[in-house]
């Protein structure tokens, strides 16, 4: 343990965390979610882009859930259940990608800012600023009509407009650990920059990246789903829980499962990580010790 700091030891924050049952809740539905991505060739009884004969009514309208067909099928007689499986593969990909790439982003310009202050932290939160005046939504909006939409592509746009919450809250943290005593001792004792950055600063930064990047993925998973919703995220045959919505939008009032059972389970999942992120906030707080 560094001087300065309260980190808890990994089983003994992992033991609260398993305290806390709307945590499990959480991990419960996380867990289901990455094992049905995982296994998802194994599970699915058929392919995602299979239509089939017997997959539509003689009216030609999407059979609802029973049967054959779990989820029911949708309007080209495809099973959901299938395709469910697989948009979980895409929402988890995405979420975990993008979330991944703007948490790294937001981390270097958070603590360059922070640590080095001067004209670089200047020049760097006020890009942060910059970005932060777009509404995100309208931004990802305009990368993802300006690129081709691919799976990657809206990779790229989710991290290029969610890295500035994580820069400004990183920037925060470093700003106030640069300032404690034993950073300030550090260097009365000839410390380098180097020292204090890899030493001092980053581990202390460790609970507060695990906890953003956890709660970063449901805003990641909600924008995918958005995105997608819009017809400027991942595009057919490819299936996500958004294209699945959009495809099947007309049938809201005739087959309302097409759009309940994926609007559910990204409602599902966004809650799940929230509910882990709070969970893990708290658990990581050394302020928190002794009050579970």
């Amino acid at each position: 343990m560094s001087p300065g700091g309260a980190t808890q030891r990994p089983d003994t924050a992992w033991r609260r965390l398993l305290r806390r049952r709307l945590a499990l809740f959480g991990l419960v539905i996380i867990m289901l979610a990455v094992f049905g991505a995982v296994f998802a060739p194994w599970i699915a009884p058929w392919a995602p882009q299979e239509q089939h004969f017997d997959g539509l009514t003689l009216e030609g309208s999407p059979l609802p859930p029973g049967g054959a067909f779990l989820f029911g099928t949708d309007l080209l007689g495809r099973d959901l259940f299938s395709r469910m499986l697989f948009g979980a593969r895409t929402s988890l990909v995405i979420g975990v990608l993008a979330n991944g790439i703007a948490l790294g982003i937001g981390t270097l310009v958070g603590v360059s800012a922070g640590f080095f202050r001067g004209r670089i932290g200047g020049a760097l939160m006020r890009l942060t600023d910059l970005m932060m005046a777009f509404p995100a939504l309208l931004l990802a909006i305009c990368l993802a009509a300006i690129f081709t939409p691919s799976l990657w592509i809206v990779v790229l746009v989710i991290a290029l407009v969610n890295w500035v919450q994580a820069a400004r809250v990183i920037y925060t943290e470093t700003t106030a650990l640069s300032e404690r005593e034993f950073i300030q001792a550090e260097r009365t004792l000839g410390a380098g920059p180097g020292r204090i950055l890899f030493r001092h600063i980053l581990p202390h930064l460790v609970p507060t990246v695990i906890v953003w990047g956890t709660l970063g993925i449901s805003t990641t998973v909600l924008l995918e789903a958005t995105l997608s919703f819009l017809g400027i995220g991942v595009q057919p045959p490819t299936p996500s829980w958004g294209n699945i919505i959009f495809e099947n939008q007309t049938y809201f009032q005739t087959a309302p499962w097409l759009v309940f059972i994926p609007g559910a389970a990204i409602v599902a999942l966004a809650l799940a990580f929230n509910l882990v992120g709070d969970a893990l906030r708290d658990v990581l707080d050394p302020t928190q010790r002794g009050r579970d």
